[in-house]
């Protein structure tokens, strides 16, 4: 996904791969909808007898594909774009569309681990995960964490392990 598998070093092994959450799609999805609805409207509304109809329709158009670029392509991009990747000994995080920045957490770093949610948060399985580590950074709270609970017992547990100086939980 966002680490390619030839970036691994020799013994590590990735053990899972995911984007945020889809609900940060869903304003995205509801601003396609209204445009294209609004769009749609516009050219159904402009008389074909009128003079400047052609120009109407047509700035319709245009607009209609600006902001669907702006509010709901752009989005769907950088959700697409941003990865997270938890291996054998690092926690990494990846942003950015045309400019990538990825910032990594070894996990010999890492000091704990917690997760936050809210009512609706836990009802879509997704939550707030934050990772205090020993570093410049302190720590890094990442918004929109899918199955949150099954990713923070995972790197907890990645965690024990190269703190206890096992390899794959042995």
């Amino acid at each position: 996904m966002t680490l390619p598998d030839h970036h691994l070093t020799q013994g590590e092994r990735r053990i899972r791969s995911f984007n945020p959450h889809w609900k940060r799609l869903i304003g995205p999805a509801v601003a396609l909808v209204l445009i294209l609805a609004a769009m749609g409207a516009a050219l159904y509304l402009i008389p074909g007898d009128w003079e400047y109809a052609f120009y109407g329709r047509a700035a319709s158009v245009v607009i209609a594909v600006i902001l669907l670029t702006i509010w709901s392509f752009v989005p769907y991009l950088q959700w697409k774009n941003t990865g997270y990747v938890l291996t054998t000994h690092r926690f990494t995080i990846s942003t950015g569309v045309l400019n990538k920045s990825t910032d990594e957490i070894p996990l010999t770093k890492v000091n704990s681990v917690s997760s936050d949610q809210s009512f609706t948060e836990r009802m879509l399985g997704c939550g707030t995960l934050t990772v205090e580590s020993a570093s410049d950074q302190g720590q890094l709270a990442l918004r929109d964490i899918p199955r949150i609970q099954d990713v923070r017992a995972e790197l907890f547990r990645a965690v024990e392990d190269v703190s206890d100086g096992a390899v794959d939980g042995r």
